[in-house]
């Protein structure tokens, strides 16, 4: 067993690594009917469109923009869009967030979370030189990829809905740091004050787990299942990978396991079975060169249609 540098801090154990095998693409159905097509160029230009505003850490000024920029991409599509602001303090300066929740399918009893985080790391703290260290990244995979595969999906749930309600969040403060006592800020924030948290028109919601996206973005995409996901919420994961399996993507969602720090540990530990989809083998992580080129739209085509395959399949109790 061997212990990698990971994000936010630790990665310990990658197995069966070798365990790839190809299968063949099936067509886009489940058992309900035909899955709508998931845009990875649309996404794409999302992910784009979030590089070209600008750093969005709290404190920038493309932290308020790119709030604005996906309230507006959710409110023609979702049954409600709501703000769940908090502030903290870190090293003197007061900081202004904020998680944005859209609601889909609000006549559902049952509900399935879908999350990301929409900030990025205000430091390249991965960077060798100490003058570009204290840059803020561009943060196109790590931050930008999961809200692209996020919106592209408000279009398609809008279009067609499933048989369950979704319940998108989009996390801030994420990224902020540098020590993880200031990271996943938002996670924290609306794990600590659920259920009112996801609340549709003030009244609770049963949300039957959760699944986080993060860094899914990678032009070479290998996604490993991730080991507190796996604990805390197993028949999620193997949902998740047997669904890739057959829709072709086996190549991409991958054995062996990765143990990860990320938002959905605070949802697990408010009781939320959550789960992580990362693919954490990013060489530009924290660097300047997280940056468009190095993501695709196929990549976050296979995790979009991984999700939306998922989310279809569920159903209502």
């Amino acid at each position: 067993m061997q212990t990698f540098k990971i994000k936010h801090a630790l990665l310990v154990g990658m197995i069966g690594l070798s365990a790839v095998v190809m299968v063949g693409c099936l067509s886009a159905r489940t058992e309900s009917g035909t899955v709508p097509e998931f845009d990875g160029n649309r996404a794409y230009g999302i992910l784009k469109k979030q590089v070209d505003i600008g750093p969005r850490y709290p404190g920038a000024s493309g932290h308020a923009v790119t709030a604005e920029y996906i309230q507006s991409q959710l409110a023609p599509y979702a049954d409600s869009v709501k703000v769940q602001e908090f502030s903290r303090t870190i090293r003197g300066k007061d900081l202004g967030m904020q998680n944005i929740i859209a609601h889909f399918n609000k006549g559902a009893r049952k509900w399935v979370l879908l999350a990301a985080h929409w900030d990025t790391r205000p430091i390249a703290d991965m960077e060798v030189n100490p003058v570009k260290k204290k840059t803020a990244i561009p943060g196109a995979n790590d931050g930008g990829s999961g809200v692209a595969v996020l919106l592209e999906l408000a279009k398609i749930f809008a279009k067609q809905k499933p048989d369950v309600g979704v319940v998108m969040v989009f996390f801030d403060g994420e990224d902020y740091g540098p020590g993880v006592d200031n990271m996943f800020l938002g996670a924290k924030e609306f794990a600590a004050k659920l259920p009112g948290s996801a609340a549709l028109d003030g009244k609770p919601i049963a949300i039957k787990y959760g699944i986080l996206l993060d860094m899914v973005g990678d032009k070479n995409l290998g996604i490993y299942r991730e080991q507190n996901s796996a604990e805390a919420a197993p028949e999620i994961v193997d949902k998740v990978w047997t669904t890739a399996s057959k829709l072709g993507y086996k190549d991409k969602f991958l054995d062996g396991e990765l143990d990860i720090m990320d938002d959905h540990l605070s949802l697990i530990r408010a009781g939320l079975k959550c789960i992580d989809i990362i693919d954490f083998d990013y060489g530009p992580w924290h660097t300047l060169d997280d940056t468009p080129d190095k993501c695709s739209a196929d990549s976050l085509k296979t995790v979009g249609d991984v999700v939306a395959h998922v989310v279809y399949e569920e159903k209502p109790e």
